[in-house]
């Protein structure tokens, strides 16, 4: 099989080591890996396959001068906007982690569970986007429900780890929680979030917009409604929770006409990459502690609404960094080399 050289830009961060560490676990045909970070990171090793790489800077040559097949960029929205160009340029297919280039018309965004054969259209700018952490894991489960039945509506909570703000917000998490038990959280310093974090969970992700939505839940309406090829009504409430790893999703969904259950269930449980924990009276359903270090989206609490035969509600879970990030990033790189190249 042939090697593909693989360059990772932000790789000394939360996503890009776990990127790493998905590559080796999914067997990515790697010939050579090419860490990139800013100059401060520069000469740091990074390790995979046993094998110690060291850092290069991120610069707008890199690509070229090294024959990049594949450039995941990790490392801000700023950063792809200035370099994912060049590595496109220089010949590379770039897997862009950001929401850069999410909402750009000729930049498909994928998740390969839902919409493969969008991966196509990465010839346009030589760009692929990997659609935000919540996103894809909420439409890896609409997708089959939605062929199925028909979906019309999607109304979801989020409740999202601490991982989704990178490594700082991880540490400000673990920083507070050892100032509880010092009996100094009044101490404790705010930084990475609008408010402190321990024991408490914050409504609020990214900046509001005029619509009091924040663009982080706007997120999930506009790439729900681009993955899926569909103008469905989706309205969504994200939230930041005390949880280091694993966004966890409460889920209700207007479908066309009535829904069954169990059927919902069964469906489920054929998804790809979708793993069905739904037994209450065992209590047995999705938590962060199970979907946490896994590939997998998990989903349980499947039932119907009440009052209304063509809802149905449900919650799920599954790890941000790697699901959300990672994982989804290695196997759109996966997909198009089966395809394309």
């Amino acid at each position: 099989m042939r090697k593909y050289n693989v360059a990772i830009a932000g790789a000394t961060g939360a996503v890009g080591e776990e990127l790493c560490r998905v590559l080796e676990d999914l067997n990515f045909p790697v010939g050579n890996l090419f860490p990139l970070a800013s100059a401060k990171s520069v000469g740091l090793d990074v390790e995979f396959r046993g094998k110690n790489y060291k850092v290069l800077e991120l610069t707008e040559t890199v690509f070229e001068e090294n024959e990049i097949d594949i450039a995941f960029f990790s490392a801000g929205g700023s950063v792809s906007a200035k370099f994912a160009p060049f590595a496109a340029e220089a010949g590379a297919v770039v897997i862009d982690n950001t929401s850069h280039f999410r909402m750009d018309r000729d930049v498909p965004l994928v998740v390969p569970e839902c919409n493969p054969n969008d991966i196509c259209e990465w010839k346009n700018r030589g760009i692929i986007a990997n659609p935000n952490c919540s996103t894809i894991q909420m439409v890896q489960i609409l997708k089959p429900l939605d062929d199925a039945f028909d979906i019309k509506r999607v109304d979801v909570s989020t409740y999202q780890a601490v991982s989704g703000a990178g490594k700082e917000g991880m540490a400000e998490l673990v920083n507070q929680m050892q100032d509880f038990f010092a009996f100094k959280l009044d101490e404790s310093k705010v930084e990475k979030f609008q408010h402190r974090i321990a024991l408490n969970v914050i409504p609020h992700i990214d900046v509001f917009g005029d619509n009091d939505y924040t663009k982080e839940e706007m997120k999930m309406v506009n790439e729900t409604q681009k993955i899926l090829h569909k103008d469905v009504e989706v309205s969504a409430t994200c939230v930041r929770v005390p949880i280091l790893r694993s966004h966890s999703e409460a889920i209700t969904i207007h479908f066309a006409d009535s829904v069954d259950a169990n059927r919902a269930r069964d469906i489920l449980s054929s998804a790809p990459s979708v793993v069905v924990v739904d037994e209450p009276s065992k209590n047995e359903y999705p938590m962060p502690i199970i979907s946490t270090d896994t590939d997998e989206t998990y989903v349980g609490r499947i039932r119907k609404d009440i009052y209304r035969d063509n809802v149905l509600h449900l919650w799920c879970c599954a790890d941000q960094i790697r699901v959300g990030a990672a994982t989804n990033a290695v196997r759109i790189a996966l997909k198009w080399i089966e395809t394309e190249g």
